[in-house]
């Protein structure tokens, strides 16, 4: 599959009384979404801090929508559409992180949905992308070996932001995340010992019954998260 010449990430986060319509955008924006002209894959996600990945985790404040495009003039012409126009009456504040593909492994969906070819490393910010739909006899051993891997990124220098990102609040597990440089991203992926653990883990457990990981070059970032631009 050909990957998309760009992908956002825009999270939206609303005050509480918004919460009720935040949801009802959720459902009533998912198939808008997809019929975007160039949105050749479309998610819309809810969001959490990323430490347990059960529904403890999720934040009903802030809500995400992750579209790979076919073109970068696609990708330009989102914040002229319905859903996004909807969304920004109701946030409070709005970031769109705006990555290029540098390699992906896995299927979301069923889908390769960033292509899967490797690019060399990135020089400048990076972010990664996980997502993993859990098998439910596996999920409570799962559940038992996050709290760990959570933990360990936060404490990684060269970490910008984390945060989970999720289609349900239980069983599909996602985490996003933005680095200074690839060294930074490789330091947790492959050098810290809890998440080393999980990954040698990972074939023996059988936690999983799709798993995808990708990586991006930044290319932008545009407005705030937690009032300043990650």
């Amino acid at each position: 599959m050909r990957p998309p010449e760009l992908v956002t990430l825009d999270v939206w986060t609303v005050a509480a009384h918004d919460v009720p319509r935040a949801v009802w955008r959720m459902a009533a924006d998912r198939r808008a979404v997809r019929r975007l002209p160039g949105a050749g894959f479309a998610k819309l996600l809810g969001t959490g801090d990323g430490r347990t990945f059960t529904v403890r985790d999720a934040d009903p404040l802030r809500w995400a929508a992750l579209v790979a495009w076919d073109s970068a003039a696609d990708a330009d012409r989102f914040d002229g559409s319905v859903p996004a126009r909807a969304w920004g009456r109701i946030a409070r504040e709005h970031a769109q992180f705006r990555l290029a593909p540098a390699g992906s492994r896995g299927r979301w969906s069923g889908r390769e949905p960033f292509g899967g070819a490797p690019h060399p490393p990135q020089d400048g910010p990076v972010a990664s992308i996980t997502r993993a739909r859990l098998r439910p006899t596996r999920a409570a051993s799962f559940w038992r070996a996050v709290p760990p891997v959570a933990e360990e990124l936060h404490t990684v220098p060269g970490l910008r932001c984390a945060f989970g990102i999720g289609e349900a609040p239980l069983g599909y597990q996602g985490t996003f995340s933005l680095w200074d440089s690839t060294d930074a991203l490789r330091e947790f992926a492959h050098r810290r010992a809890a998440h080393r653990d999980v990954m040698q883990r990972t074939p023996t457990e059988g936690w999983y019954a799709e798993e995808l990981f990708a990586r991006f070059g930044v290319v932008e970032v545009r407005g705030t998260l937690d009032g300043r631009t990650p």
